[in-house]
């Protein structure tokens, strides 16, 4: 079968559920379901009989939603009811899921795993997309493996296990939990006091958050997308205004600094979005490798740039981080997800941090490449640089965290350590309860 588009995948019974939500915002859960296949009574649009098949889809399937509620005043959870809401509505037998539970909490995830069961029994067909592992072990009957485009094997799921699936993914062993060494932490690098931050809407993001990261550290926040983080990271990388508050580097109040001011004091930033806003996918990798430090000597000498030197530190480091393939001059947006995070991750630890921001830092990567990323961020950690973690991915935020902060609509939900809690806390935590509520 070869579909033209959308729509006539849609007209054979496909419906997707997109990763990032395809939802009107300032329209109801029922004007957004119907939107594209409005019920008509004559010429006009039929809303109530639109809300009537709406609330009977979410009633016959379990799917729970306000038809009425709109799509901005709903969470994230009840969004993507919506979506699958939509797929059903057009009559989808087979429903294609992009990595569901990548904006979920734990509790959420779990009532999601519930409705794809109803709908598996109801005899539809489910194609969950996902990288983790577990979650495929629990949701599926059969597996399909891909790797660089290719299937590399299909499997029962009752006769395999997460290890043999990684292997065909990456095409070695991959450890899939790495162990964290017990250290303690030195000093104070890193502090934020108060911090009040405002989106692009000039609503406030970030509301009061306190926090301290100690040389040697790692401080895990957890939360889902879009409470925050974003803002919070951008205030303390210096590429946000902050409102009130202070932000503390080594000592020193670098409130309102610059991101090079930052730099050059020492601090490094991992970005959330690697293509937007950690390379320059025009450029070759070895000038990919030195962005942020051009400027600076040996890069740089009487305002030109030293070719010979740049190609150099890019050989060194494509050699030191395992970058395939060995080509500096490629462009850096023609290299794979993981080796893209690669170059990102060289050009930032390269120049020694003392402290650094990582952003979502194996968002879309292969557990290969997440093996190598979590490995290095020890590694720092090692090397006693105070890191702050910033992931919506709970696994890693308890595997590689010493302490962990849970953000809810721009505030700290409460602090606590991987080994002291469970992610069922951390996801109550996440969806608004603070922590005296969830230790009741």
């Amino acid at each position: 079968v070869h579909f033209k588009g959308p729509r006539e995948a849609i007209e054979h019974g496909i419906g997707m559920v997109h990763q990032h939500f395809m939802l009107v915002d300032n329209l109801t859960v029922a004007e957004n379901v119907v939107l594209g296949s409005e019920t008509k009574k004559g010429f006009l649009f039929d809303l109530n009989e639109a809300r009537k098949v709406v609330k009977d889809l979410s009633e016959k399937y379990g799917l729970l939603v306000d038809v009425d509620a709109k799509i901005e005043d709903i969470p994230v959870g009840m969004q993507q009811r919506v979506e699958i809401i939509k797929t059903l509505y057009r009559g989808a037998e087979i429903l294609i899921l992009d990595e569901p539970t990548a904006v979920l909490t734990p509790q959420e995830a779990e009532e999601l795993f519930e409705i794809l069961r109803r709908l598996k029994k109801s005899g539809k067909t489910i194609i969950f997309i996902s990288h983790k592992l577990n979650e495929v072990m629990e949701i599926s009957d059969n597996v399909t493996v891909m790797r660089l485009g290719k299937v590399t094997g299909r499997l029962k799921t009752s006769e395999t296990n997460p290890k043999e699936i990684a292997r065909l993914m990456v095409g070695r062993d991959v450890v899939l939990r790495v162990e964290k060494e017990s250290k303690e932490p030195g000093d104070v690098v890193f502090e934020v006091k108060d911090l009040w931050v405002k989106d692009n809407r000039g609503l406030d993001a970030v509301k009061g958050v306190s926090l301290k990261v100690r040389r040697g550290e790692i401080v895990g926040i957890a939360g889902v997308a879009g409470n925050g983080q974003t803002e919070l990271v951008e205030a303390i990388t210096g590429l946000r205004k902050v409102e009130k508050g202070k932000i503390i580097f080594d000592g020193i109040d670098v409130t309102g600094f610059s991101p090079r001011e930052l730099r050059d004091m020492g601090m490094a930033h991992i970005p959330e979005d690697r293509l937007k806003y950690g390379l320059i996918v025009e450029y070759p990798a070895y000038y990919n490798l030195i962005l942020g430090r051009h400027h600076r000597f040996p890069f740089s000498e009487s305002n030109f740039l030293n070719k010979r030197f740049i190609l150099k530190n890019a050989e060194d480091l494509f050699e030191e981080f395992d970058i395939r393939p060995r080509k500096p001059e490629m462009l850096g947006g023609n290299f794979s997800g993981g080796n893209q995070q690669k170059i990102v991750v060289a050009r930032e630890l390269s120049h020694e941090p003392k402290f650094m921001v990582i952003s979502q830092p194996t968002r879309g990567l292969d557990v290969g490449a997440i093996e190598f990323i979590h490995k290095t961020i020890l590694r720092m950690r090692a090397r006693n640089v105070g890191i702050l973690l910033i992931s919506m991915e709970l696994e890693e935020i308890f595997s590689l965290s010493d302490r962990i902060l849970v953000i809810y609509e721009g505030e700290i939900m409460g602090e606590t350590r991987p080994e002291e809690t469970t992610f069922e806390k951390v996801g109550l935590m996440m969806a608004g309860h603070r922590l005296e509520e969830v230790e009741r």
